[in-house]
């Protein structure tokens, strides 16, 4: 008894026009585990804006709360979507090794201006493989990148979350299976500049209550109008992460200008071959050993 991929007679490749391949595809439960994980990283991002005054700095004292928290529910997402979607062995490789190539790509920019080659990468990968193993992919390897740069600390959470979002954002850009060629590269240029800079923008979110606290002009104030601490928050981004945030913005930009043509064609080469909407079915040999043809 042999087993193969058995594909119905007529059908051509899933990955054509009209349909994509996908080594995900979100069910009810992955979509509900998705949506509570980034209404609950909205919170976990947003509420030192509405901090009373008695709250003392944001995130000094939550943070490793958070941390405890948020790793459980980006793994519910895994489980949720193994159960939902059946996640093979064939994803689970990807998976693997999309997630070691983005943990390697990280630390080539390191110290350099901001520079980070890993969103070019995250960005096309949810492209090709869709919003859910999106997300997927940017946790895990911002998770492993931050255990391969000894980045591990209360700031991991959400930068797994940020990145999670980044990469399921390019999975849900309009014109998967008929935008190619340049007007393509052109979309996911766009997308990548902006996405960085957001990333960028997110972050300091996490680190800014008790990190501008040293400098009155752009501190968090707890209990202060929103509008007046977002116009400090503002100021901070200015003084602090701009100038990194923009080279991580013009990099992704030239590597999906340069290379994301060669990277997306071996993407859907490496999808198209493995085959995840095809089911394995099982074919008696015939006597004499001899596999059915």
């Amino acid at each position: 008894m042999s087993a193969h991929p058995h594909r119905p007679e007529g059908d051509g490749p899933r990955t054509g026009p009209g349909r994509r391949a996908r080594a995900v595809r979100l069910g009810p439960r992955s979509i509900a585990a998705l949506v509570l994980v980034s209404a609950i990283g909205v919170m976990a991002f947003g509420w030192p804006l509405l901090a009373d005054s008695a709250s003392g700095l944001a995130h000094s004292r939550d943070a490793p709360w958070l941390f405890a928290a948020l790793l459980p529910m980006l793994l519910a997402v895994v489980v949720a979507t193994i159960a939902d979607t059946g996640l093979d062995a064939k994803a689970i490789a990807m998976l693997g090794v999309l997630a070691a190539a983005g943990a390697a790509m990280r630390p080539l920019g390191a110290g350099t201006a901001g520079i980070e080659p890993m969103f070019f990468l995250m960005v096309l990968s949810g492209r090709v493989l869709g919003p859910g193993f999106g997300f997927v992919l940017g946790s895990v390897a911002m998770f492993a990148s931050a255990l391969l740069t000894g980045g591990v600390g209360p700031w991991m959470p959400f930068q797994m979350l940020s990145m999670g979002w980044v990469s399921m954002g390019a999975g849900l850009l309009p014109g998967p299976d008929r935008l190619r060629g340049r007007r393509e590269l052109a979309v996911l240029a766009a997308y990548g500049a902006v996405s960085a800079l957001l990333y960028g923008l997110v972050m300091n979110l996490q680190g800014w209550p008790y990190i501008g606290g040293m400098a009155s002009g752009v501190s968090f104030v707890p209990g202060d109008p929103l509008d007046q601490n977002l116009a400090r928050y503002l100021a901070y981004c200015l003084a602090t992460s701009l100038g990194w945030d923009l080279p991580r913005a013009l990099a992704t930009v030239l590597l999906t200008c340069t290379l994301g043509g060669t990277v997306l064609k071996a993407l859907r080469r490496a999808t198209r071959r493995a085959a995840f909407d095809v089911p394995v079915s099982f074919t008696r040999d015939p006597p004499g050993g001899a596999a059915a043809p």
